[in-house]
């Protein structure tokens, strides 16, 4: 598993919502049984008034998702499948929105 990697949600009761995870943990600690993920929602009307570092979009399949950095938390690595793309590219996003959480900055 590597950081930044995406992974469709494994709660089908949330899926419709949040269709991705994006890993966040570090490579430091692999040997957890759970990684800390991080949501990428659906993003519905009212979307223009999400603060961009806080939330910074991305593209997935087509559809525009929403970053929800505040809303991190571990799953099962057992439930986390075969990745279907990785963030690697756009790190410093991810980075900058969990430090927006973390310290208001």
């Amino acid at each position: 598993m590597a950081q930044f990697d995406v992974y469709i949600n494994p709660q089908a009761g949330s899926r419709q919502f949040v269709p991705y995870l994006v890993d966040i943990q570090s490579a430091l600690i692999d040997q957890l049984t759970t990684r800390l993920v991080v949501p990428l929602s659906r993003i519905g009307s009212g979307a223009e008034k999400l603060p961009r570092r806080l939330t910074p979009l991305f593209e997935i399949d087509g559809e525009t998702l929403a970053l929800l950095p505040h809303l991190t938390a571990p799953v099962q690595m057992r439930l986390l499948k075969k990745p279907v793309m990785t963030l690697l590219s756009r790190a410093d996003e991810l980075t900058a929105a969990l430090d927006a959480v973390v310290s208001g900055v």
